[in-house]
């Protein structure tokens, strides 16, 4: 065989292998997978420019929930900008079935909220309430969301009541505990109307505040932040005894909120002037549900009506049930008070390590992500969950 017939076979075999690699070049950026540099990186999916991404959509027609998903997880890594990209090219398309096309809205509407573009998320959205019956209670919750950010209350009342079963609407008769998904619904709606309550009480509008907080109750009457708020509204308001009869419906909603009311119901009852009767409520609330910050109320109360003796002694016995840091931090006060001058230095000292220590702890928990901090958030900021904080309990507690 000539040198020439061997060049020439090498030269084709050159070539074919050059057009082999070449198509599956070609067939990878087909696919939509889009990689940094010359070598393939996974999770680091690059959106190329707008005129290419649309064309690389175009060469294979696959599947649109493939297309959904990969925006979604898009979205989830933080690529807003490519998800944007992937469901608006979707939502162009007139050719799509009714339920992928309210499918790919909704999750528009997503990208959106994710990128702050909350105006654009609200006019997509009412859109798919009005279109697309399927997708209406996604959408409502969705447009709760935004209403959420932008603090409109007003709005997300509106919204949250259309997710409430007939039954359960205005001028409908409402039963004592809404149950199930209704509950929900019902739960975001007494926050709501709290919020709104809060706004307007601060305003000076208390009957519009009180009427808020009526109908946060009705809706949910187990809203215990509906009556430490009313109790407010009442107090503001001057009229003491209605402020006592909310704060004290608050131990038969959910008694983990009973330290929540002490302050208030200590200066309810000193303005009608029987802060006897508190010391009683205190001690009947500790008996059937004794918590360490009950403890702490009732010695704070034993303390103005008994003295720092028999304060510290009832605290002492407590603390023994019920262990807690400010427990005891409240104890070594007490001691420093009755100390002669040799003990007081070292109970100062070892107060200022206990409060140390009480400072460094979170006071209070969300049951549902676990998210911990020193303030009673009713929404929470972790998991954006309502009423899910409670005060934590036990020895790190209050």
């Amino acid at each position: 065989m000539s040198d020439l017939v061997i060049f020439g076979l090498f030269f084709a075999a050159v070539a074919i292998g050059w057009m082999l690699g070449q198509r599956q070049r070609n067939s990878a950026d087909a696919s939509g997978q889009y990689f940094t540099g010359g070598k393939r990186k996974p999770h680091q999916l690059v959106i190329p420019p707008t005129d290419s991404f649309a064309e690389a959509l175009a060469v294979d027609d696959g599947s649109t929930q493939s297309r959904i998903a990969m925006g979604v997880q898009m979205r989830r890594r933080g690529e807003v900008d490519g998800a944007v990209r992937i469901h608006q090219d979707l939502a162009m398309r007139t050719s799509l079935p009714t339920d992928e096309a309210a499918q790919v809205r909704l999750e528009l509407a997503r990208d959106f909220i994710s990128a702050g573009l909350l105006d654009r998320a609200e006019e997509l959205l009412l859109q798919l309430v009005e279109e697309f019956p399927g997708q209406r209670e996604a959408a409502r919750r969705h447009l709760l969301e935004v209403y959420e950010i932008e603090r409109d209350w007003r709005r997300a009342i509106d919204v949250a009541t259309d997710l409430l079963p007939r039954k359960l609407q205005p001028g409908r008769r409402t039963p004592a505990i809404p149950t199930g998904r209704n509950q929900r619904a019902a739960l975001l709606l007494a926050h709501y109307c709290c919020e709104l309550a809060e706004e307007q009480r601060l305003a000076g509008q208390l009957e519009v505040a009180r009427k808020l907080l009526l109908s946060a109750l009705s809706r949910d009457k187990q809203c215990v932040r509906a009556s430490i708020l009313l109790g407010q509204v009442e107090y503001d308001d001057g009229r003491y005894r209605h402020a006592v009869q909310a704060l004290r419906r608050v131990r038969i909603q959910d008694s983990a909120y009973l330290p929540e009311t002490i302050e208030l119901l200590r200066k309810c009852y000193a303005a009608l002037g029987e802060p006897a009767v508190l010391r009683d409520y205190l001690a009947e609330c500790l008996a059937a549900c004794p918590t360490a910050a009950l403890v702490a109320a009732v010695a704070d109360d034993m303390v103005q009506a008994e003295g720092r003796d028999a304060a510290g002694v009832f605290l002492a016995a407590q603390l023994q049930d019920y262990p807690s840091l400010p427990g005891l931090s409240q104890l070594i006060g007490l001691q420093l008070g009755a100390s002669d001058a040799s003990s007081r230095e070292d109970l100062a000292v070892l107060q200022n390590l206990t409060q140390r220590l009480v400072a460094a702890r979170p006071t209070y928990r969300c049951g549902h992500c676990g998210f911990a901090g020193k303030h009673l958030h009713w929404n929470c900021p972790g998991c954006r969950h309502w009423g899910s904080i409670k005060a934590i309990e036990g020895p790190g507690g209050p």
